[in-house]
């Protein structure tokens, strides 16, 4: 990326030196993760104050600041620093990402949904990079300075940014996608996901959709045909599913033991080497808008083929003895948690399939409910369950209502206690999902089990 000082000038109320002529290579919100020739914002909240760490930014090569006037700014800063005023630190990086993503001017794809949001930016990204130079969200950058940030770091020569949108609260997918301004827009689906802020999966549908708020191109959606909350957006957007009447329509799927063959509307044949049979509606919005910019059919399969997910989302690590973990331990919500454990019922070829299953946060008051209704999907070939934690417990109890057979169920409060217990399991022919929540911090079992990784 290059950004000319004339553009900040443009968000600026007044500048520290009158002759301006530079280039910043990045823009930056935290000290560690500056460059030379950077430009430092430093954000304000109710805890924190990025104004304190002028000094550590201008060591680390920021050479100019947006800095809130209301700010005293150090005594000492160097000669040739540059110092843009601005009323708000926030507004003014907001209104930065805008002007530069007008500048650069590539087509934006934006996607949000309760799942698959990232897997699905890393499919799309991918599937369209033999048509030009693809820029994508990093990371989880999606919220209000996320998508800010990853708009910024958009190289100058950009063809297509496929911005991730993601939200904790309402109004957050009109802004963002306002401030993006997609081209093309993606909603994965609608689960549970943060349901105490929306009160109802009804609330999460309506917020998803303004993404339309922003979307520049009518008729560029594509949507969850398989999802009656969206029904009456099928109109206005191409609906991906698994019934006949979806525009795109998925059929024809054959589980193998790393990903699946599947057909689109029952005669275009493409492989999938991916786990998660919910990762083949993923990558059929990204197929179906790849389609739609040009891009042939076998070249798209031949990037399906090289697809690279974010770690810790269906993540298949081998390890000693045959026993393969699943680590998909990055976040979750009931609907993910249960696609997860479809998954691992599916793979064939295991005697013995253990899950270890972490709470769910941020499912407000029915949050009981919703874990115990995860023990609904868990019956054979599942052989064991290790649940941890206070959230887990509910998991734990609804199993053992039940009283299936073959299915041993453990319970531990801690991740120190899940390694233990997890041990004995790594043996040949067996596979290991690991899902919670990110709180949880699963993962943390796998120093435990990859000393033959």
């Amino acid at each position: 990326m290059s950004i000319d000082a004339t553009l900040v000038q443009k968000v600026a109320l007044r500048q520290r030196l009158a002759n301006d002529t530079r280039t910043f290579a990045s823009v930056s919100t935290d000290t560690r993760h500056h460059s030379p020739q950077s430009l430092f914002v430093p954000l304000r909240g109710e805890r924190f104050n990025g104004h304190t760490f002028l000094d550590a930014a201008i060591e680390a090569g920021a050479t100019a600041t947006l800095w809130q006037e209301d700010e005293a700014l150090p005594r000492e800063v160097p000669d040739t620093f540059q110092v843009y005023y601005v009323t708000d630190t926030t507004e003014a990086l907001q209104n930065l990402a805008r002007l530069y993503r007008e500048h650069v001017n590539p087509f934006i794809i934006g996607i949000t949904g309760s799942n698959g949001k990232t897997t699905t930016k890393d499919m799309v990204a991918t599937l369209l990079e033999p048509l030009g130079v693809v820029h994508k969200t990093k990371g989880n950058f999606n919220n209000h300075i996320g998508v800010p940030l990853s708009l910024l770091s958009m190289p100058s020569h950009c063809d297509y940014a496929v911005i991730e949108l993601g939200m904790n609260h309402p109004g957050e997918i009109a802004f963002l996608s306002r401030l993006a301004a997609p081209n093309a827009a993606i909603v994965t689906n609608i689960g549970e996901a943060h349901i105490a802020a929306f009160g109802s999966r009804t609330g999460i549908a309506d917020e998803k959709m303004s993404i339309r708020s922003g979307l520049t191109n009518e008729k560029w959606l594509w949507i969850d045909g398989d999802e009656s909350l969206l029904t009456a957006y099928a109109d206005e957007a191409t609906t991906v599913g698994y019934a006949s009447q979806a525009d795109v329509y998925i059929n024809a799927i054959t589980p193998l033991k790393t990903g699946y063959t599947f057909k689109i509307n029952s005669n275009v044949s493409f492989s999938l080497p991916m786990l998660g049979e919910h990762n083949i509606k993923n990558v059929t919005y990204a197929i179906s808008l790849a389609q739609r910019l040009g891009l042939e059919t076998e070249r798209i399969q031949k990037q399906m083929n090289i697809i690279e997910v974010s770690g810790m989302r269906l993540e298949p690590l081998q390890g000693p003895n045959g026993v393969t973990i699943v680590n998909d331990a990055y976040n979750a919500n009931p609907t993910s948690m249960k696609a997860a454990i479809e998954t691992v019922k599916s793979l064939p070829g295991y005697k013995e399939r253990v899950l270890v299953l972490g709470g769910i946060y941020e499912l407000g008051e029915a949050e009981e409910a919703l874990h115990k209704s995860v023990a609904e999907v868990i019956e054979a070939p599942i052989t064991t369950v290790i649940t941890v934690g206070d959230k887990g417990y509910w998991i734990h109890e609804a199993l053992t209502l039940r009283a299936l057979p073959h299915i041993t169920c453990i319970h531990v409060y801690s991740v120190d206690e899940a390694k233990k217990h997890l041990s004995p399991y790594l043996k040949e022919n067996t596979v290991v999902l690991l899902k919670a929540s990110r709180a949880v911090a699963l993962e943390k079992v796998l120093p435990a089990v990859k000393g033959g990784f």
